[in-house]
């Protein structure tokens, strides 16, 4: 049945696995480190290069993370006080909070079966106010991006993408962050592409955005010494993309192998009953950052996974509407019955590109022993 503890977090295994790469990134950093420049050093423009081609747009802007990736795209397309963002209740609260953090307000709409945004609702939840919407690419599947475009052109709306969780996915081909006017990713240390910390990225195609946000992202100096705007500092680190550079070659096989994963688990926890698998679509390329199913007595599940050498995680047990800062905005349970009722059942599934099959195997047959199913 393979190792004793299949683990959900893989870093342990990155440096043992990778130690030949870890050294040659060690290696890189003392390069920097006889440099100095550790501050928009060359190797950042170089990052900025090589994930703009993943992405296939024009440019893409180092931010020191994904949630501030977020706050500069809208601070850069003027959303503010008194304006809303149509955004969905069952992400990260980094999405919600980002539009809190400019002064607009997030409007929530429901989710489907597979956790994307419901473009139906996204319709029906447009006002005046109305100036974006931000769906969530959730674990690493972009979301609706057909339907979701096509409504942001026809009301003349933004289509800002969070794709933090879906590096090198892909609708019809054209890969997430390309789709609207910006997206942003996070290269958080379990990110299938990361670096040593927290970091972000912000794509587009729209020159005078990028010359905004790359303004905004170091104190609004146009030259070291010419301030053109009222700017903080959110730049990616240097050090961080000497990381970034060396793990780029390798997302494309990384992303293929947790593909690879889910279709194992696709394939044989598969009309168990008890388990709930989402919908998979031919044209869409998920990435899987995250390996989301829904079950029946999902604490019990979890517990029964953890006893037996599984370690399985919730993302996310509370949607963002039911958390304190968005109760006192007004929302409040039943707002959101699908998002509410998967938040009951959704466990999260070791997927990481380091598990064996083996390992996928025994935690396939200890799902299948916790609902009286035959094992495989």
């Amino acid at each position: 049945m393979g190792e004793a503890k299949v683990h959900y977090n893989y870093l342990d295994k990155q440096f043992r696995v990778g130690g030949s790469l870890v050294k040659q990134i060690l290696e890189d950093i003392e390069g920097l480190v006889k440099t100095g420049q550790f501050t928009l050093g060359p190797q950042v423009a170089k990052f900025e290069k090589e994930f703009a081609k993943i992405c296939g747009v024009k440019y893409a802007i180092g931010i020191n993370s994904g949630t501030d990736a977020l706050i500069l795209i809208l601070r850069a397309l003027g959303i503010g006080l008194g304006d809303e963002v149509i955004t969905q209740p069952n992400s990260f609260i980094a999405t919600a909070n980002a539009i809190r953090f400019v002064g607009a307000r997030p409007v929530f709409v429901d989710v489907f079966d597979d956790y994307m945004i419901d473009h139906f609702q996204v319709e029906k939840a447009i006002t005046f106010k109305t100036k974006a919407i931000l769906p969530v690419h959730l674990t690493g599947n972009p979301a609706g991006l057909v339907s979701i475009s096509e409504i942001a052109k026809r009301r003349n709306l933004f289509l800002i993408e969070d794709a933090c969780q879906a590096i090198d996915s892909s609708v019809d081909g054209k890969m997430a962050g390309s789709w609207g006017v910006a997206g942003a990713f996070s290269l958080h240390p379990l990110k299938n592409l990361n670096v040593w910390g927290d970091g972000g990225m912000i794509t587009t195609d729209d020159d005078e955005l990028a010359m905004n946000v790359t303004l905004m992202r170091n104190h609004g100096l146009e030259t070291r010494d010419d301030c053109v705007m009222v700017a903080g500092n959110c730049r990616l680190h240097t050090i961080q993309a000497v990381v970034g550079l060396r793990l780029v070659p390798d997302v494309s096989r990384i992303s293929e192998i947790r593909i690879i994963n889910a279709a194992i688990y696709n394939k044989y926890l598969a009309g168990v009953d008890g388990v709930k698998l989402p919908p998979r679509f031919a044209n869409v390329r998920q990435v899987y950052h995250t390996f989301v199913i829904q079950v029946e007595k999902r604490d019990e599940l979890q517990k029964f996974l953890e006893c037996n050498g599984v370690e399985a995680k919730i993302h996310y047990p509370i949607p963002i509407h039911l958390q304190k800062p968005y109760l006192e905005m007004g929302y409040k349970l039943g707002d959101f019955p699908v998002c509410e009722a998967q938040a009951k059942t959704i466990i999260s599934l070791p997927i990481h590109q380091y598990l064996s099959v083996l390992q996928i195997m025994k935690v396939i047959n200890l799902v299948k022993k916790f609902y009286g199913a035959k094992a495989v």
